[in-house]
């Protein structure tokens, strides 16, 4: 860049040595003189006469093309310069202009820059090269403009080495901002950053989500496009196709570019919103192509056409669509106004482009409404006869015309660039004289700029970091008059670039934009709630189908990517907008089979009763003596009666105290009746016991009491154990898809099955008793009652396990119920259902004369066994002799075998002599 600008010097300075076929004066456009000078770049005229070939000399062309809007900023920069003049701001100092043409063209406005950075004091317009330009002191102190970011890059770079500021009132660039890289450039307009925001947010917002994009070919389409692709991917908007234009007119191929880009319109049907980043130009051709292919859409206008009144009066332009804009934000245009009424008063020998508009005006006197603007603009054989052209007495500025063409937008902005340069013009000049031109150097100017806070009367402002000043955009709307069909720019809205938010002024104007949504423009129809968007092969995210959510999953919006899932506590049909509550379930007491439970419990509690009641009324019967006596039997029915109870604890809404209470209640109290019964089988063994051995350690084991306290105490330890480390809580169970169920977490699984584990090893031990016992007296068989209880107790439980580990939802504890109430029941039938039996109805065999005929019966039949079997044995050992007879028959072994029959013999004569069966009964009798 550095050697191009040495280049670009050495060219000029050979060219201000020569005889030139132009003057620089030539290329002004207007100027004033003043002691601080402001330079202005506008593109007056829309493009460049190009010659037929490539051009062969370094000169430059004739420019044609009036642009009346551009025109426009040129007079609003003059009477924002004017104002400043007039006005007590810099008392005295007065600021003069030097406003070049740039036609639109970078070569043109590179041109108009070297003489702005020109020596001041030098008799000829020589750039100076300098290692440093601190004290250089250049033709002019600022630069407003340019309008076009893509000409406004190429000044600012060249500005950018003497540091003098250049503040633009329309470029609007992204990468302007960055500081490294234009470090001299400011603006009072906001960066397409906030536009391609603004728009991606308002297309968003109607619904629409599949869109196509034109922009130029130039730094300023392709960066809004870049821009915009990220803010339209950040709010679901997909781009279906993006077009680009020649940058200037004078390329031959923008006319088939246009063909090719309306083809493009036409072939997707599902595009009905179009984003156009162009120059006015370039939509004024593309508006007139699609009204002939009859071309309906919704347009979103940047700030660059958005408010161009040549746009707006284009024949049938109404037939185009519906477009919707965003301008700068507008402020007083009344000043401006009263200046554009008076213009007929001005001079025109310091203005080149007005003397140029009177001429064009002139020319066209005979053409009214629309067709004014095309007269002055298009380039006709009539320019070539401006100069001849007579100006009559009648002649009319028609100042409505002109007031229908000026953008307010745009105008504010550019009084804004005014204000600012010339509050830090008065800041720097109240200790300066800045009468003298070397009063301060441009890039003085530019630090008090940076921190500038200035105000246009009734607003303040201050540049940011970057150098912009974010005023905000106004929504502007299109719409066609009633009267005369032709189209007005109406404000719709405003966009409020910090809170990201539409203000809308009135409920007309919400009503309007509820009416642009109305229009679709999607790849795929929109997911309803309770669907999910399922992409297709399709390379865009906003192509796709639509799926129901799954059961616990919703959506409450449209087009959501994935369905959401709902929280434990609830849950969700297929396709469902949203999640319902699950329903709350346990064991209720109203319950069909927890009726049926509880029935049978209150049953058991009953015969718990009855047979205490039967008991106490037979105090005294051997019966009820043989069972232990009333203690005993109290005892046990007492624990059948809290196991019954216990079942209660298991109906109902589970609470801590019941979960607690339930297994510990039911635990200890089966622990303590078969530790009872345990007992009772122990007693029988050793009642009815002939074994000597045995019965001498039955009589050291039986300690009744201890045993039974040593045994519950081990259960009431491991409960206890259990409450205070692991204890049962309330649990809601939601692993089931529409309920929840309200359970007792019995806390430690290994406490649990430790405190079944050890009831079932004290049912071993009694069922192994019973079992030795089971041959007792046939009335008063107990041992073998018991032992068909403690086997219903292993059936019950030993069932339990499996049934309860595949058991879930409310029921599960009903299965423990019903196990318990086997158990119960068995234990309890098997143990009082036999002797209640014999007390109700074989009263005759419930007396003492008829149980002592029983246990005598019993044990003489239990000595007569044991004599035949000894008998037997003596007669099997003397046939083996007599069989097997040795040449050894008076062997030592045959010796020690007659010897041990006649001892065998002898014993038994001894068991089986009368003093056997009457003492022998009456001990085990007094025992039992």
């Amino acid at each position: 860049m550095a050697l191009l600008i040495i280049l670009i010097t050495c060219l000029v300075i050979i060219l201000a040595t020569s005889q030139p076929c132009q003057t620089p004066d030539d290329l002004v456009a207007a100027t004033s003189p003043g002691h601080v000078m402001i330079g202005g770049l506008f593109a007056i005229h829309e493009k460049m006469m190009s010659p037929e070939e490539y051009p062969r000399r370094p000169q430059i062309q004739k420019c044609v093309g009036f642009e009346i809007s551009i025109f426009l900023q040129t007079l609003a920069m003059i009477h924002s310069i004017e104002m400043i003049n007039n006005s007590t701001l810099l008392s005295g100092v007065k600021l003069g202009y030097e406003i070049y043409d740039t036609c639109t063209e970078v070569t043109v406005a590179m041109a108009a820059v070297l003489r702005f950075l020109s020596n001041l004091n030098c008799p000829r317009e020589v750039v100076e090269f300098k290692c440093d330009y601190s004290s250089y002191t250049p033709r002019v102190k600022a630069v407003i403009g340019a309008g076009y970011s893509e000409i406004t890059m190429a000044v600012s770079r060249m500005l950018n080495l003497q540091l003098i500021p250049q503040v633009s009132y329309e470029s609007t660039a992204e990468i302007l901002s960055d500081k490294v890289r234009f470090p001299s450039f400011l603006r009072t307009v906001p960066s397409d950053f906030y536009q391609t925001k603004a728009i991606a947010h308002l297309i968003q917002k109607s619904g629409w989500n599949w869109i196509g994009m034109i922009t130029t070919d130039d730094d300023y389409g392709r960066l809004a496009l870049n821009t915009f692709t990220v803010q339209a991917a950040a709010n679901n908007v997909c781009i279906a196709f993006r077009e680009v234009f020649p940058a200037f007119l004078s390329d031959t191929a923008i006319e088939v570019r246009i063909n090719q880009t309306l083809e493009k319109i036409i072939a997707e049907a599902q595009v009905n919103v179009i984003v156009v980043f162009l120059r006015q130009f370039h939509v004024f051709n593309l508006f007139n192509k699609a009204i002939e292919k009859n071309i309906n859409k919704i347009w979103i206008a940047s700030d660059s056409w958005s408010t161009a009144t040549k746009i707006a009066t284009i024949p049938n332009v109404r037939r185009i669509g519906k477009i919707v804009g965003f301008a700068f934000r507008r402020g007083n245009m009344s000043s401006f106004q009263s200046f554009l009424q008076n213009l007929h008063n001005r001079p025109k020998d310091d203005n080149k482009a007005f003397d140029e508009y009177i001429r064009l005006l002139s020319a066209c006197a005979d053409v009214n409404g629309s067709e004014l603007s095309a007269c002055i603009s298009n380039p006709s054989p009539r320019l070539g006869s401006l100069a001849n052209v007579v100006i009559t007495s009648n002649f009319s500025l028609r100042n409505g015309f002109l007031q229908d063409y000026s953008q307010p937008g745009l105008v504010h902005s550019m009084q804004l660039a005014v204000f600012a340069l010339a509050y830090a013009i008065r800041d720097l000049c109240q200790a300066r004289n800045c009468h003298n031109p070397n009063a301060f150097q441009p890039w003085e100017l530019l630090d008090v700029l940076k921190n500038l806070t200035f105000t246009d009367g009734n607003n303040s402002f201050h540049f940011d970091a970057n150098g912009d000043l974010n005023i905000g955009y106004d929504v502007l709307l299109w719409k066609e008059t009633e009267m005369d069909g032709r189209m007005t720019i109406t404000k719709m809205a405003e966009y409020d670039l910090q809170k990201d938010v539409f203000i809308f002024k009135d409920q007309e104007t919400k009503n309007e934009f509820r009416t642009l949504k109305q229009v679709q423009s999607r790849c795929s129809k929109e997911c309803s709630p309770g669907e999910m968007k399922k992409t297709t092969r399709s390379q865009h995210t906003c192509c796709y189908e639509c799926v129901n959510c799954p059961e616990n999953y919703y959506t409450n919006q449209t087009d959501m990517d994935h369905c959401l899932v709902c929280n434990e506590t609830h849950w969700a049909p297929v396709r469902s907008t949203t999640c319902y509550e699950k329903e709350v379930e346990y064991l209720s007491w109203s319950d069909s089979l927890a009726i049926l439970l509880l029935g049978l419990s209150l049953l058991g509690i009953l015969l718990v009763l009855a047979i205490g009641i039967i008991f106490t009324r037979n105090l005294n019967t051997p019966v009820v003596k043989s069972s232990g006596g009333l203690t005993v039997c109290y005892v046990i029915l007492l624990c059948h009666f809290l196991n019954f109870v216990s079942t209660g604890f298991f109906v109902g809404e589970p609470q801590s105290f019941t979960c607690k209470t339930r297994q510990t209640l039911f635990g200890v109290s089966l622990t303590l009746c078969i530790s009872c019964i345990l007992m009772k089988s122990l007693k029988i063994l050793l009642a009815f016991s002939f074994d000597p051995k045995l019965q001498l350690f039955l009589k050291c084991l039986y300690k009744p009491i201890p045993i039974i306290l040593t045994c519950t105490g081990i259960q009431v330890v491991i409960c206890t154990l259990w409450l205070t480390l692991a204890a049962p809580v309330v649990e809601e169970n939601v692993s089931l898809p529409r309920v929840i169920i309200l359970e007792c977490e019995e806390g430690s699984i290994v406490a649990f099955g430790t405190m079944l584990g050890y009831i079932s090893f004290l049912a071993l031990i009694c069922f192994i008793f019973a079992f030795k016992g089971r041959k007792l007296p046939e009335n008063y068989n107990e041992a073998k009652f018991i032992t068909f209880s403690m086997l219903i107790y292993f059936i019950a439980w030993i069932t339990f396990i499996p049934v309860y580990a595949n058991t879930f939802g409310k029921y599960l504890p009903a299965v423990e119920i019903i196990v318990i109430l086997i158990s119960n029941y068995g234990i309890l039938c098997c143990t009082f259902f036999p002797k209640c039996y014999v007390i109700l109805w074989k009263q005759e065999i419930n007396t003492k004369s008829a149980f002592l005929q029983t246990i005598f019966t019993y044990s003489s039949r239990s000595v007569s066994s044991i004599a035949v079997s000894h008998a037997s044995l003596d007669v099997t050992i003397s046939n083996i002799t007599r069989n097997h007879p040795g040449s050894g028959s008076k062997s030592a072994a045959s010796q020690k075998s007659k010897g041990l029959q006649a001892h065998v013999f002898a014993d038994i004569s001894r068991e089986n002599s009368l003093r056997v069966p009457k003492t022998l009964p009456r001990k085990r009798i007094s025992s039992i």
